[in-house]
């Protein structure tokens, strides 16, 4: 069984040489990011997540929503404006503010940062959550941010991560919450080794044999439909695929790679998705199998088809709102370090923040536990 080679290996060299004036604006881009999020994080996110939750849910979430999309635009301005990657959209075009369960394909370790770009264009972008493994929940920072963010942790071991999907899950059936939950139901990135173990089990099943995707794993899928239905609008089936490397990390913060993103997007309403757990998982294997060619494709024609246009980021805009975060963040990072109280309550902030991200917990509203104890 061969497999076939993605588009993004096809090319030994990258589309942007690594110059020292690149470098530098990297690492400066990285300071900003990095930073911005420690503040983001301990002086209005910790507001927002945790003391407005103990009134109110939704009204946390909204405001968390708003106060993080803001923070994460920053990532797309990177990618589209100051690095110059071409983000071309394919497939359907989809309204703003659905409540959406999203599966994507996961080709490199910074699929989930160019979802961003979409979610930011409907208006999405503070709501949209990942279920991730559980190991990236111990970053600095950032580990701090996905938990702020509810992002739903797992060990890839259905026994161990049903009861933690299910009881996360259930906390996102109000419909009045606007949700965008992205899955990648590969489970991990794809690589040519893991693509021949895939192919070996699929041969030994009975299942599909793919080339350029993982056979998907329908568990975690099937659970979040199960929970969701109700509350959902739609499906987005969407297929990354990237021209002419698959970009790391730290390409992305450079600037070498990617030259072009291309995202094609399938909108499936929920009424035309089965309703038994079989059923939905083969629903899932034959999307993927759509994947499979539309990669194929993409490999031979540099392309998706159906393209559609989707509005340009304004670079104005972008600019503006950088400037307002580096701005605010900055003038708490003076007060921090210039006051006995702010650096009491960073302290206090982070020293609760290690262990509600380690143990997963969350405030519950003072009223929602009233009514518990009067039960």
């Amino acid at each position: 069984m061969a497999v076939l080679t993605p588009v993004s290996s096809c090319f030994g060299a990258k589309y942007q040489a690594l110059a020292p004036l690149r470098i530098l604006r990297g690492l400066l881009c990285l300071l900003v990011l990095l930073s911005t999020a420690f503040m983001m994080l301990v002086f209005f996110g910790f507001i927002s997540a945790v003391v407005v939750r103990v009134f109110s849910v939704s009204y946390s979430r909204r405001a968390t929503s708003f106060i993080f999309g803001a923070w994460l635009a920053l990532w797309p301005f990177l990618f589209e404006k100051i690095n110059k990657t071409k983000v071309v959209f394919s497939g359907d075009i989809v309204p703003s503010r659905e409540r959406i369960l999203l599966i994507a394909n996961h080709r490199t370790e910074v699929d989930w940062m160019y979802l961003w770009d979409l979610a930011l264009r409907k208006g999405c972008l503070g709501y949209i959550k990942y279920i991730l493994k559980s190991s990236l929940m111990r970053l600095p920072v950032f580990g701090w941010a996905f938990h702020i963010l509810e992002f739903i942790p797992v060990k890839r071991k259905w026994e161990a991560d049903e009861s933690i999907m299910r009881h996360m899950l259930s906390t996102f059936k109000d419909p009045q919450d606007p949700l965008w939950l992205a899955l990648f139901p590969e489970g991990t990135d794809f690589t040519e080794q893991k693509c021949l173990r895939s192919q070996k089990y699929a041969a030994e099943h009975k299942l599909p044999v793919l080339k350029n995707v993982l056979l998907p794993r329908t568990k975690g899928f099937c659970a979040c439909l199960q929970e969701l239905r109700s509350s959902l609008t739609a499906v987005y089936d969407v297929t990354i695929g990237y021209k002419y490397r698959c970009p790391s990390f730290l390409d992305n913060v450079f600037g070498v790679d990617p030259s072009e993103v291309h995202i094609h997007i399938h909108r499936f309403p929920l009424d035309s998705i089965p309703v038994s757990e079989d059923e939905i998982s083969m629903w899932l294997i034959n999307r993927f199998q759509t994947k499979d060619q539309l990669l194929s494709n993409f490999q031979t024609q540099g392309q998706f088809p159906d393209q559609a246009s989707e509005r340009d980021l304004s670079a104005v805009t972008s600019i503006l709102n950088c400037m307002t975060i580096v701005t605010v963040t900055g003038t708490m990072m003076y007060y921090s370090f210039a006051s006995f109280w702010f650096k009491l309550y960073v302290s206090l902030v982070c020293a609760y923040l290690v262990p509600a991200t380690y143990f997963n917990t969350r405030p519950q509203p003072i009223l929602s536990f009233l009514k518990m104890r009067a039960r």
